[in-house]
């Protein structure tokens, strides 16, 4: 592996810093209390290029082709300066498991029709796969799809669904042939207002209060056949494909929040004083500083090296799973650190860092559980 970074990486870096800075995280804490969700910072992303990131120039991307090497960068940036863990996970929902399955199996017509304006920041699209008994035992889906005149009747009910609430379509995976378990899961592009589908409002949460998560439900839904993504059968290959894409740029910016978080602590513990010295010189203290150090490097080194697999065309189940794991439960980690860092402060809302801790926890949840995580590594080295 080649950890020199490219110049254009770089500039970009600075570019998403300075936007990051101005446009998102001035905001973040009145939109965290509120938990509103804003279309107009999206529409600002969209401007900047975020979601062409996920893109290819004939359908909308100034950047070329999909790197994403350059998107883990530029996600990283994202994350260190905005703040916003909310907005983060929105956009990285969309671009890896919508835009992303979107690019790399769907038709030019559906490419045309949803692709171009996700990218454009017009449409929102949601990945609607969990449902209410099925979170972790997610392929054992109840939702079916049943092929009718005209295409395909859709019946169940999807929940903990990332933008639901304000998605213009969502990618449903539903059971096509129920006899064959995962293999019989099929993919759709089910747009908002169809007659039978319903998105309910947005549930209140601890932390990630920023993007709007909800239930979707469908009840004799009528979805055209040319709204099947792929072939029938391909939605759980289209979904573990995509996975490993959103695992990347999504970590990449709780990566980033970390190295904030341990930059504001060494300025913290530096300048505060007790005892007639700088807090830091207390080994409880600069313990925790070393603990947060090695906690972002070695999540570093993962997330690289299952971006540089992705980038060179390699499965990367395990590694993907090993990182999923280890930077979700530093986060965690990090973030009480930087609580306790900045002790009574750390714990007031007006300092944000209390903010990290409760986005944090998500990461253990969100996109297979840590405990879930656990078990496909046990797996996967044949146990």
């Amino acid at each position: 592996m080649n950890f020199s970074i490219p110049p254009a990486y770089n500039e970009l870096r600075e570019k998403i810093l300075d936007f990051a800075r101005t446009q998102i995280a001035p905001t973040v804490q009145v939109r965290d209390a509120a938990g509103t969700f804003s279309r107009e910072l999206w529409e600002s992303c969209a401007a900047f290029g975020i979601q062409e990131l996920a893109c290819s120039p004939q359908f909308g991307s100034r950047y070329g082709e999909v790197d994403i090497l350059r998107a883990l960068f530029a996600m990283e940036a994202l994350g260190y300066a905005s703040g916003d863990a909310g907005l983060m996970l929105g956009l990285n929902a969309q671009m890896w498991t919508v835009q992303m399955p979107i690019l790399d199996f769907g038709t030019d017509a559906q490419k045309t029709k949803f692709l171009s304006p996700s990218a454009a920041g017009k449409w929102i699209g949601a990945h609607a796969l969990t449902e209410p008994e099925t979170g972790s035992d997610v392929y054992n889906m109840t939702t079916t799809a049943v092929q009718t005149d005209g295409g395909y009747l859709i019946n169940g009910v999807k929940h903990l669904i990332t933008l639901g609430p304000i998605a213009d379509y969502v990618l449903l995976f539903a059971m096509t042939n129920v006899k064959v378990g995962k293999w019989g899961i099929s993919a759709f592009l089910v747009e908002a207002g169809t007659p039978g589908f319903k998105q309910l409002p947005n549930q209140s949460k601890m932390g990630l209060r920023t993007v709007p998560i909800g239930r979707l439900e469908f009840d004799n839904c009528l979805v055209p056949s040319e709204n099947l993504l792929g072939k029938e059968g391909a939605g759980f290959a289209i979904c573990n494909h995509s996975l490993e894409y959103d695992r990347c740029c999504m970590l990449a910016g709780n990566l980033g929040a970390m190295e904030r978080q341990l930059a504001q602590s060494i300025k913290v513990v530096k300048e505060r004083k007790q005892f007639g010295q700088s807090i830091g010189k207390f080994q409880s203290v600069s313990n925790r500083i070393a603990d947060m150090k090695l906690r972002l490097e070695t999540c570093r080194l993962l997330l690289y090296k299952v971006a540089w697999m992705k980038q060179n065309g390699q499965s990367a189940l395990l590694e993907s799973a090993m990182l999923k794991l280890h930077l979700g439960e530093s986060f965690v980690a990090s973030s009480l650190d930087a609580v306790r860092n900045h002790g009574g402060r750390g714990y007031l809302t007006e300092y944000g860092t209390e903010r990290d801790l409760r986005d944090s926890v998500g990461g253990i949840l969100y996109a297979g559980t840590s405990d879930i995580q656990r078990n496909i590594i046990a797996q996967l080295l044949g146990l």
